[in-house]
């Protein structure tokens, strides 16, 4: 992994890009890679060679032709077989050098886009809450393509025009004195001037039609992902409207950008083509005055020519490069997003030997303006239940996510086994913790991949026996692809019940000392609920489990419920003994079989 470059607060933004590049480019731990690059450069210097020679080749030709009757004949014609020679040799250097490169370019993309999904992963659970998932994959999408293109253009198009101004420069001074070289050197300056004076408006331009373009994706994903919610309001034609605009704005920043082009392109021709008509004008007066001969004609004009053809393609290369800065630099803004939650240095992982977890005076804020928990202290036995109850709102699902540590408690501390969370390092805490949340979102693979995701390298024996005692395993034999059917995206293609019942089943398989069942019933229908929660006890057995619930009437067995309201605990007991308080418990009870009761009667 190539390391990130630190740079100083005064740096350009466009060097600091470059200098975090390199990297990329020169890998210190790759000596194939370097070779390779090294290899590629050779390659360039040997097509520029056969390149300025076939100016001098194709001069020698014409000078034979012009010289009297009796000059050799296959002297010329052995000039013009090397001039194309020449030619095809260039071609060939140039293709072998694309070749050599190529893996260079491949492993640099890779590299670079790995570390930025190794990090978005990193990411606290507050950035993806926040994020918009279409944004973010263009940013990426358009970030991992730009680093190969700007190696290419770097080191085989920038390098290659520098060498062949050098080169070219120095024949125009031996050969036709210091006058040509001034004015090429003239004309390759205002071309540069010209281009990235015109660049730097486009580049404006197109920044506008980038920030369009990925509104109009992150409009597209974000509708497309809520497809329900769209149909239950009868939306389909406001999202298409409203995707319209933002398509409609790209298209009018596109078109501006597009014309800007013109220009460019318009005045570039200009410069190079007042050039050349120059340059020849001045060796057709020389071989007037019989200093030079027609030969020498052929030799400028075919000099330039082949000058002129990279400078005709340094605007798109510029425009490129500096697009490829941008879209590097927001690429590299996502990589230098900090994470919230970080391992202490002398994080340990965390060793679970009785499953014990307490909640200690723990206050927690998503925002300093709103906090969420107030001075909260629970006690969850090891192997026993633990119920969390409470109105919508009252901080149920927050402890869960702070038991996750998904975010940082604000005051207190939650441990395990006496060990602070924030001593012992993430990825052994969430492996100790089975969750079965609320909303089952599933990837978009088979129903075998999903349940195997609680485990990896998890067999296919593993699997089945998961499936089973999640009591699904009989509903996958039945389907005709078994347990290679696709669940679509976000597991849509399975109802509510089957998507808990593959959660469930992944839990299983990863088989944690401590579980956290998250409303995990709560969108069920009462029959499915039924069925599920008599695989929930099970699951629960010899485990020290949370169960966080909206319904009353499933967790009244647990060994002891906790009443939050508004972040603090209110009540705490069993189900008998909190109804014997008549309290916030009660009164929720009561509710809930007053509305159960009225369900059965409309039926």
């Amino acid at each position: 992994m190539p390391p990130i470059v630190e740079d100083s607060a005064d740096t350009p933004p466009a060097l600091a890009t470059l200098r975090r590049f390199v990297p990329y480019l020169w890998p210190k731990d790759d000596a194939k890679l370097r070779a390779r690059v090294v290899g590629a450069m050779l390659l360039v210097l040997l097509s520029k060679a056969v390149t300025l020679s076939m100016g001098w080749l194709y001069k020698g030709a014409i000078d034979r032709m012009t010289t009297p009757a009796n000059a050799p004949v296959m002297l010329a014609i052995g000039l013009i077989v090397a001039y194309a020679g020449a030619r095809f040799a260039g071609v060939l250097f140039d293709n072998m050098r694309n070749a050599v490169f190529e893996r260079v370019g491949q492993d640099a993309t890779r590299h670079l886009a790995t570390n930025v999904f190794r990090h978005l992963h990193a990411l606290s659970l507050r950035f993806h809450l926040a994020r918009r998932t279409g944004a973010v994959s263009k940013v990426i999408e358009r970030g991992t393509k730009s680093i190969d293109t700007m190696l290419y253009f770097l080191l085989f198009n920038i390098a290659p025009t520098v060498i062949e101004l050098i080169a070219v420069s120095v024949i125009f001074y031996v050969k036709f004195g210091l006058g040509l070289v001034i004015a090429t050197l003239v004309m390759v300056v205002l071309y540069i001037a010209f281009t990235r004076w015109v660049t730097d408006w486009r580049a404006k331009l197109r920044e506008d039609m980038n920030t369009m373009d990925t509104g109009a994706s992150a409009k597209a994903v974000d509708s497309l992902l809520n497809y329900e919610t769209v149909k239950y309001f009868n939306a389909e034609k406001r999202e298409t409207e409203r995707y319209a605009r933002a398509a409609g704005a790209y298209a009018n920043a596109a078109v501006k950008s597009e014309n800007s082009l013109a220009w460019l392109n318009v005045g570039q021709s200009l410069i190079t083509n007042l050039m050349m008509a120059g340059a020849m004008g001045f060796t057709i007066w020389g071989w007037s005055q019989g200093r030079f001969t027609t030969g020498d004609v052929v030799l400028v004009n075919t000099l330039l020519a082949q000058l002129f053809r990279p400078l005709d393609m340094l605007g798109m290369v510029y425009r490129m490069i500096r697009q490829g800065l941008i879209d590097m630099e927001a690429m590299f803004g996502l990589i230098d997003t900090a994470a919230e939650i970080v391992d202490a240095p002398d994080a340990h992982d965390l060793a679970v030997t009785r499953g014990e977890i307490r909640f200690e005076n723990v206050g927690f804020a998503y925002d300093p303006e709103r906090t969420i928990l107030h001075d909260v202290t629970l006690t969850v036995p090891a192997g026993g239940t633990l119920a969390v109850v409470g109105p919508s709102g009252a901080g149920k699902s927050t402890l869960a996510r702070l038991l996750y540590r998904f975010y940082d408690v604000t005051g207190g501390r939650i441990t395990i086994d006496g060990q602070d969370l924030r001593a012992v390092t993430q990825s052994s805490l969430r492996a100790a913790i089975g969750i079965v949340p609320q909303d089952t979102v599933l990837f978009n693979d088979t129903i075998g991949y999903n349940i195997a995701y609680g485990r990896e390298g998890a067999t296919e024996a593993d699997v089945v026996a998961a499936a089973k005692g999640a009591a699904i395993h009989n509903f996958i034999a039945a389907l005709p692809d078994q347990y290679d059917a696709k669940v679509g995206e976000r597991g849509l293609k399975l109802s509510g019940g089957e998507k808990q019942r593959v959660a469930i089943a992944r839990t299983l398989l990863k088989n944690p000392p401590l579980l956290i069942l998250d409303e995990a019933t709560s969108a069920l229908d009462s029959r499915t609920e039924a069925e599920i929660q008599s695989t929930l006890h099970a699951v629960e057995q010899g485990r020290t489990t949370i169960v966080i619930a909206h319904r009353l009437s499933t967790i009244a067995d647990a060994d002891q419920i906790v009443v939050l309201d508004q972040g603090r605990v209110t009540e705490r007991g069993t189900h008998s003994e909190l109804l014997r308080l008549n309290g916030l418990y009660a009164e929720m009870w009561d509710r809930q079989a007053a509305e159960q009761d009225e369900a059965v009667a409309a039926e």
